[in-house]
C-alpha cells in the first residue's frame, strides 16, 4: 500500500485536531473540531484559512514560454499583464479537460500554473511531453512552494497585519502582488474556491508555511478543511474536477463548454493559434451559442450544459442522482448536499447578517442543453422523485465585503402610498414633495459634491411654457449653417440657445459649445459617438472601426463611470486583437497619493499604446488634471490624440482658482451643469476649433450626435434656467469660485483636528477642489453615511482606491459648494466638521444641532436678489 502523502503543515492540522483523510493520495484535513457546517458559516462572516499545498505548482519560463502555453491552455496568455491571473483549462484533443488551472504572472519572465492535486501527475506527464516542441522549460516547485488560501470577509485586514501593508494587491478579481512578511517575500493573489468578494491566495517558501499559518490563526481566521471547501465551491457555483469537468458518470467525456466558466477560460483569439482542442472547443462554442441563444433544434455539437439545482421538498441529492422533467430523464446531478448559510435582515445595504443559520439542499446538475431557468423538474433520490427548480446561482458576490446566499423564493416588496383613490395619492404627493423640500432646504447640511440648489429665477425659469414645447432644429449647409427649426413658435427658444451658447462660450473661453444635451451622460455618449463616425468619415460602405485605445481614470480610482467600458465608452471602445480586452488604458496614479495622476507614468503608457482618446476628469476629484502637460508631451511626439475633459464635477471652477482647460491644450470639454456649476440638471459640450482646422469636421459630428443622435426633445424649460445659472456665474464666479477652494482647504483641515483620517495631501490642505474624502474604516461608508443623514447632515459614501466597489465603501466624500453658495464659512464649516466627528466618532446624535445651524442659511448667495428680480419673479409666479 502507497504511502500518503503530507504537506508541510500536516503537524499543524493534527494539532488543532482535524480528522485527517485520503485525497487524491494527501492525507488532509475533511474538517476541524468545529465541524465542516461552522467551518463554511465563519468563512462567509469572517475568514477561513484553507491548506492547499497539495496542489502542483509548475513554473514555465524560457522564449517560448508563452507560446507554450498558448498551445497547451485554452485561455488567452496575451492577456495576462504583469500581476495579473487567469482562470484556463488544460484541454485534450476531444475538448475535454485534462484538468482545470489557474495560471499566475508575478515576474515578467515566468508564468506559474496551478493544477489539482489529483491531477498533478497526469498534468506534469501531459505538460513535460508538448513542452519539448517549444524552447522553454517546466519545473515542478510544488514541493518548494507552499500555498494557503484565505477567503472571507476579515482576509484583507488579517492579511494587512501579516504583511504590515495595507495595499494588498488591485482590489480586482486575479490581481496579484509582491508582499512580505518577516523580511521574506509572500506572493499575494485574489484568487480562491469559495466564491468570497474577497478571499487571496498565498504562495510563500515550504520552510515559512507553519509559521504563516499559526500567524493567520493567531489574527482570528479559522482553520477549514476539505469537508467546506466544497460546500462553499458548491454554493458558488464552482466546478470540481471528477465531478463537473472530467468524465461523466457513463464514463463519457464531459465537453469543456458544458462548464459555466468555459466562457472565461476559453479564447479563440486568432493570437493563439493552433492550440491543443481548438477545433473540437471552436464546434463545443457554437453549441454552446445555440443554447444561449434558446435555438434548440439541434444541439448535436453540445447537447447538456451543468446548471445550479435547488430542492423545493425535504430531501439531500447526491452526485449521480437522475433529474426528470416530468417523465423524462434530462440529466443528472454531478455535485450536491446540505449547505448552510447566515439569514439576513433588512433589504439593500441596509441589510444585516445575523447568527440565525439555516440549511439548504442545493446541487449542480448535467442537463440537457433545452432546460431552462425556472424549469420545475425532479431529482430521484432513492427512489423516490423529489421536486426541484432550475436557478441561475445559489450566491452572489457582487457586494463586497460580503458573499451572499441567493434564496429560492425571496423576493424584495417594497411598498410605499397604499391610498385608495387618486385624489388622497395626490395629495399626499403633494404633502410629502413639500416636507421633503423643506427638510433638505432648511434643516439639512448638504455636502454631496455634485448638488447643487439653483437659485429661485432658476428654479421659476425652468417650469415656464417651454418646459412643455418642442424645438427641434438642425444647421443646414444650403442656409450657410443657419438653423432650421422644424416647429413653429419657436422664435423665443432660438433666442435663448444662442445667448446660452455665447455665456458659456465667455465662461469657457471656447469657440464652440452644443447645449441640447439634457445630461454629462448624454454628453459623453454624443461625444464618443462623434470621434467614432470622425474616424470612420472615409469609407461608410463598411462595419464602421470602433476607438483606438483610449486612456482614461478608472472608476476604483474616482473615474467617471460613463467613461468606463461599463458606462456611455461601452459601445464605441474597440478589443485589442491580441489581448481581447477592451482596449482602455488607465492613468498610472502616484505611489504615496492615489489620488493624483503620475506624470510621468502616463507618458510612458501613452508612448505603449498611442491612445485615440485621452479623457481626463473624475468624481471623486481632490487634484488638478496634468493637461498641459500631457498635451506638451503629444504634441511633442507627434501623437493625433483628441484630449476631453469631463469636468462634470468641477464645472464651476472653471477659472484661475482651479482650472482652464481650453488654454492648457483641452480639445473637448464635458459636463454636467448641476454640480459646481449654478444650473439646472443638464449636460454640455465644448470645442476649441477653428473653422479652418480639419477637425471642425469632428465639432460638426458632435453637432450632429446631439441631435438627432442623442436627443429629440431637449427639454426646454431646464434650458432657460441654465441661462440664467450662466449669467449668476459670470457675474459671480470669481468670488465664488475663491471662496469654494478656500472652504474646501479650511474644512478638510477642521476635520483632520476633530480627529478624522482626510484623505489626500497634507502639503496642499488635502484638496484643489470643492471635495475633501474622509476615511471611515473598511466596509463602514454606507453605515456612517446612513447615521449622518438621520442627524441632517448628507453625504455620499464613497470607495477609495483601494477598496473593491461602492458595497465595501470606507470613505464618505463631501463637498463644499452647496454649502458655500448658502452662506457657510470658516466658522461653519469649522462647526459642520465637530458635528461630523461627533456622530462618526462618538456616535452621537446632534440631529436638532444640525437643524439650528442650518437654520441660520437658507438664503442662497451669488445670485441676483435685488428689488427688480423680485418683481420680476413675482410676476413669473403670476403666470400659474
Amino acid at each position: 500500500m502507497t504511502a500518503l502523502k503530507r504537506t508541510v503543515l500536516y503537524d499543524n492540522h493534527v494539532k488543532s485536531g482535524a480528522k485527517m483523510v485520503d485525497f487524491g493520495g494527501w492525507e488532509m484535513p475533511i474538517n476541524y473540531k468545529s465541524g465542516i457546517i461552522e467551518e463554511h458559516i465563519y468563512t462567509r462572516k469572517k475568514t477561513g484559512i484553507f491548506d492547499v499545498s497539495h496542489m502542483g505548482r509548475f513554473v514555465i519560463s524560457g522564449r517560448e514560454a508563452a507560446k507554450f502555453l498558448q498551445y497547451v491552455l485554452t485561455n488567452n496568455v496575451f492577456a495576462l499583464d504583469l500581476k495579473q491571473a487567469q482562470y484556463t483549462m488544460i484541454p485534450n484533443e476531444n475538448g475535454g479537460a485534462v484538468d482545470d488551472a489557474y495560471l499566475y504572472r508575478f515576474y515578467e519572465d515566468e508564468y506559474l500554473l496551478v493544477v489539482n492535486a489529483a491531477n498533478a501527475e497526469k498534468d506534469w506527464e501531459h505538460l513535460q511531453r508538448e513542452i519539448a516542441k517549444f524552447d522553454a522549460g517546466i519545473t515542478n516547485k510544488s514541493s518548494e512552494i507552499a500555498m494557503i488560501s484565505v477567503q472571507g470577509p476579515d482576509s484583507k485586514n488579517i492579511l494587512s497585519k501579516l504583511t504590515g501593508s495595507v495595499y494588498l494587491t488591485e482590489p480586482v478579481k486575479n490581481a496579484l502582488d509582491i508582499l512580505k512578511f518577516d523580511g521574506k517575500e509572500v506572493l499575494v493573489a485574489r484568487t480562491g474556491y469559495t466564491g468570497e468578494p474577497l478571499g487571496f491566495e498565498l504562495f510563500i517558501k515550504a520552510s515559512e508555511a507553519a509559521v504563516i499559518w499559526e500567524r493567520l490563526l493567531e489574527y482570528g481566521a479559522m482553520a477549514i478543511g476539505l469537508g467546506a471547501r466544497d460546500t462553499l465551491r458548491l454554493e458558488a457555483g464552482l466546478p470540481l474536477y471528477g465531478h463537473e469537468l472530467g468524465l461523466d458518470i457513463d464514463g463519457r467525456e464531459i465537453p469543456i463548454f458544458s462548464c459555466p466558466l468555459a466562457k472565461f477560460a476559453i479564447s479563440f483569439a486568432e493570437a493563439k493559434g493552433d492550440y491543443i482542442g481548438r477545433e473540437s472547443l471552436a464546434k463545443q462554442y457554437e453549441g454552446y451559442k445555440k443554447i444561449m441563444e434558446r435555438d434548440f433544434a439541434n444541439l448535436t455539437d453540445l447537447n447538456r450544459i451543468i446548471k445550479p439545482i435547488t430542492l423545493i421538498d425535504k430531501g439531500v441529492a447526491r452526485a449521480g442522482c437522475k433529474v426528470f422533467k416530468g417523465d423524462k430523464e434530462i440529466g443528472y446531478i454531478t455535485s450536491a448536499t446540505m449547505v448552510p448559510y447566515l439569514k439576513t435582515e433588512g433589504y439593500g445595504l441596509e441589510s444585516r447578517i445575523t447568527d440565525d443559520r439555516a440549511m439548504r439542499a442545493i446541487g449542480l446538475a448535467l442537463l440537457n442543453g433545452d432546460v431552462e431557468l425556472k424549469d420545475n423538474v425532479e431529482v430521484e433520490i432513492r427512489g423516490n422523485k423529489v421536486k426541484a427548480v432550475i436557478i441561475p446561482y445559489h450566491l452572489k458576490s457582487d457586494a463586497p465585503p460580503f458573499a451572499r446566499p441567493i434564496i429560492y423564493g425571496v423576493e424584495v416588496d417594497c411598498k410605499f402610498d397604499s391610498s385608495a383613490d387618486y385624489k388622497t395619492k395626490a395629495l399626499n404627493l403633494v404633502e410629502r414633495s413639500c416636507r421633503n423640500t423643506l427638510w433638505r432646504q432648511k434643516e439639512t447640511i448638504n455636502l454631496i459634491p455634485s448638488e447643487q440648489t439653483p437659485s429661485s429665477a432658476v428654479r421659476l425659469l425652468s417650469v415656464m411654457d417651454p418646459s412643455f414645447r418642442y424645438a427641434e432644429h438642425k444647421k443646414m449647409k444650403s442656409f450657410y449653417d443657419y438653423d432650421v427649426f422644424y416647429y413653429q413658435g419657436t422664435g423665443f427658444i432660438d433666442e435663448i440657445e444662442h445667448l446660452l451658447i455665447e455665456e458659456l462660450k465667455k465662461y469657457l473661453n471656447c469657440t464652440e459649445v452644443e447645449t441640447r444635451v439634457v445630461s454629462g451622460q448624454m454628453a459623453n455618449t454624443a461625444v464618443f459617438s462623434a470621434i467614432m463616425d470622425f474616424k470612420n468619415r472615409v469609407n461608410r460602405k463598411k462595419d464602421a472601426s470602433r476607438l483606438g485605445y483610449v486612456l482614461n481614470n478608472h472608476i476604483i480610482r474616482g473615474g467617471h463611470l460613463s467613461a468606463q467600458p461599463m458606462g456611455a465608452l461601452h459601445d464605441y471602445i474597440a478589443i485589442d486583437p491580441v489581448t481581447e480586452k477592451n482596449a482602455v488604458v488607465n492613468f498610472p496614479v502616484e505611489k504615496d497619493n492615489s489620488f493624483k495622476i503620475d506624470v510621468e507614468d502616463t507618458k510612458k503608457v501613452i508612448e505603449k499604446y498611442k491612445p485615440e482618446l485621452i479623457i481626463f476628469g473624475k468624481s471623486m476629484v481632490l487634484h488638478k488634471e496634468p493637461v498641459r502637460e500631457i498635451r506638451q508631451f503629444i504634441d511633442e511626439q507627434k501623437i493625433n490624440a483628441v484630449i476631453m475633459y469631463d469636468m462634470a464635477h468641477v464645472l464651476g471652477l472653471v477659472g484661475d482658482y482651479f482650472q482652464n482647460p481650453f488654454t492648457e491644450g483641452a480639445e473637448i470639454v464635458t459636463g454636467s451643469t448641476h454640480k459646481t456649476f449654478f444650473g439646472t440638471q443638464r449636460g454640455i459640450i465644448a470645442g476649441n476649433y477653428d473653422k479652418d482646422d480639419y477637425k471642425f469636421g469632428l465639432w460638426e459630428t458632435i453637432e450632429t450626435r446631439a441631435f438627432p443622435g442623442s436627443v429629440s426633445n431637449h427639454h426646454l424649460g431646464t434650458m432657460l434656467g441654465l441661462l440664467m445659472a450662466a449669467y449668476e456665474m459670470n457675474s459671480f464666479k470669481d468670488e465664488y469660485q475663491k471662496n469654494i477652494i478656500q472652504n474646501a482647504k479650511y474644512f478638510a483641515k477642521c476635520l483632520k483636528n476633530a480627529g478624522l483620517d482626510v484623505a489626500g495631501d497634507p502639503s496642499i490642505s488635502y484638496t484643489e477642489t470643492h471635495q475633501v474624502i474622509v476615511r471611515v474604516g473598511y466596509g463602514t461608508g454606507p453605515e456612517i453615511a446612513n447615521r449622518l443623514e438621520n442627524n441632517n447632515i448628507i453625504v455620499n459614501y464613497q470607495a477609495t482606491p483601494e477598496e473593491e466597489g461602492f458595497s465595501a465603501s470606507g470613505a464618505i466624500r463631501l463637498g463644499v459648494s452647496e454649502m458655500t453658495r448658502f452662506g457657510f464659512g470658516y466658522k461653519e464649516f469649522e462647526q459642520t466638521a465637530e458635528y461630523i466627528a461627533d456622530i462618526v466618532l462618538k456616535n452621537k446624535n446632534i440631529k436638532e444641532e444640525v437643524a439650528k445651524l442650518r437654520g441660520n442659511f437658507t438664503d442662497l448667495k451669488y445670485c441676483f436678489t435685488d428689488e427688480d428680480i423680485t418683481k420680476s419673479l413675482e410676476n413669473l409666479m403670476s403666470t400659474f
